[in-house]
């Protein structure tokens, strides 16, 4: 009955597509000339669009990257709904948002956060709609009923031990007998990579090592090189670990460059549809676990199959809600007895990649509760055009980091000195917050100057307000102050 519900109310404000004309149907459709594409979804770990060469990097060194983007699609302002790693992850395998799918936090150990039961997957949708499904590397979501593939790649591999999702070309060559069987196709390739690696408390290795990886060229970087985003301090301690992150990066590249090479071997390259994503942003202090932009402002790069849009650049916003019923509609698979791919909260994008008509987003939104068990601090965003809202709802506390930033190097070095800048910002205020932030992003891109405050935003304010809350409403966030404290 809720999900009905939900259905209604999203459909009423515009939150999901409503029912598909003939016409859709007839473009969603499998062409009886084309089979049905293969879907290949890579996800890094912690990747910003600091760190691309397709994205204005002039230092990294990312020639798969780039050629795909060549190949497809870059699209600029694309959003994640939560800055950290499983419940971004949920929300981009069910086109739901963490509140509304359940994972509030991270999924392993004592953190034990998991979506409903009743939820249904991408995965699930593709294999239940004629599709082989297959995962290789970070899992990081729960429960398995729900998130089921077909195949676990990572069986019997070194996976199992935590290592595979660090060797990208090694999960490449393990994926291509997969890749190489009859019949269309959806893998899950997702890298452990750039994620930050143990032990911390020391300028970070982001996983590299030593000896490298096998298979794989080794790409170093000069700290005096790397190019320092505007919301960090130009320390020499964020500078190493920059460089580290990058030679990280560079790591994913060439298992992005592998596995490509494995689709045009066996001939399924052109009629592959290719999304190359990020669970959330950089892994340093004021971007991963925050819903500022280096948090939620991610890489997208689409490469469909042939015919389509070719290196060109989309500045349309787009969120990761919107994923799911993006593939679906590719895929020509709808969720079984749904009109509307059951209760996603996103829509197609489809429209931007194959030059149908389209019309625009004129806002997204975030959601985020926890990262750890104990970094209780639920935030929510509408993010528009221009302007962007956070609602931090436990504003008297004090933001808690996680563990890997806490202890980086990186924060460390200036972390203790709150009157200090880290970026645009004193140390201050990424630590304690007020109830609402407002930011003008055209005039004031880094978010340094809150709005929420001044008179002369009143109006836009309240307005803004009203319209994240009627979203919380139609999306049953418990946490909506009309929700708030009526459990049943």
């Amino acid at each position: 009955m809720r999900l009905q519900f939900l259905s209604v109310a999203l459909a009423a404000i515009g939150l999901i597509a409503t029912p598909a004309t003939a016409g859709e149907e007839k473009r969603q459709a499998p062409s009886a000339q084309r089979p049905r594409p293969n879907i290949v979804m890579i996800v890094a770990d912690d990747h910003g669009t600091d760190a691309i060469g397709a994205y204005g990097n002039r230092t990294i060194r990312t020639p798969a990257l780039d050629a795909l983007a060549k190949d497809g699609v870059r699209f600029e302002r694309a959003f994640g709904t939560a800055s950290s790693c499983s419940p971004s992850r949920a929300t981009i395998l069910t086109g739901r948002q963490t509140h509304s799918n359940g994972m509030y936090g991270l999924e392993q150990l004592w953190h034990h956060f998991s979506v409903f039961d009743q939820e249904l997957s991408l995965p699930v949708a593709l294999e239940n709609g004629g599709y082989r499904t297959a995962r290789i590397g970070k899992y990081h979501i729960a429960p398995e009923s729900v998130f089921r593939f077909s195949v676990n790649l990572n069986k019997g591999n070194r996976a199992e031990r935590g290592e595979l999702g660090r060797s990208p070309v090694e999960m490449a060559d393990v994926s291509r007998s997969f890749i190489e069987q009859d019949g269309p196709f959806f893998l899950y390739f997702a890298t452990q990579d750039p994620h930050r690696s143990a032990p911390h408390g020391q300028v970070n290795k982001f996983g590299n090592r030593d000896d490298g990886y096998a298979r794989t060229p080794t790409v170093t970087y000069r700290p005096e090189d790397v190019v320092v985003p505007p919301f960090l301090p130009d320390t020499p301690e964020v500078r190493a670990e920059l460089a580290q992150y990058y030679q990280s990066v560079s790591r994913v590249d060439a298992g992005v460059a592998r596995l490509i090479a494995h689709l045009k071997a066996t001939g399924k390259y052109d009629n592959t549809l290719i999304l190359y994503l990020s669970d959330n942003g950089v892994a340093f202090p004021g971007a991963k676990t925050t819903l500022y932009e280096p948090g939620m402002r991610l890489p997208l790069i689409v490469k469909a199959p042939a015919g389509m849009r070719r290196g060109e650049v989309e500045k349309a916003m787009v969120s990761w809600v919107d994923l799911t019923p993006t593939v679906l509609d590719f895929a020509g698979v709808r969720a079984p007895g749904a009109k509307d791919n059951g209760d996603v909260e996103g829509r197609s994008f489809r429209a931007l990649v194959d030059r149908s008509a389209y019309t625009p987003r004129q806002e997204v939104y975030a959601s985020q509760t926890f990262h750890e068990i104990q970094m209780y601090y639920p935030m929510r965003v509408l993010h528009e055009e221009r302007y962007k809202l956070i609602w931090n709802i436990a504003y008297p506390l004090e933001v808690r980091q996680a563990v890997d930033l806490k202890n980086s190097a990186t924060w460390l070095s200036i972390g203790d000195k709150p009157d200090a800048k880290y970026g645009a910002r004193p140390v201050s205020a990424l630590l304690k917050r007020p109830q609402y932030e407002l930011y003008d992003l055209q005039a004031d891109p880094n978010e340094s100057r809150n709005l929420a405050e001044d008179p002369a935003q009143r109006e836009r304010l309240a307005a803004m307000k009203a319209k994240l809350i009627a979203f919380l409403d139609a999306t049953g966030d418990p946490w909506s102050p009309n929700w708030m404290g009526k459990g049943e």
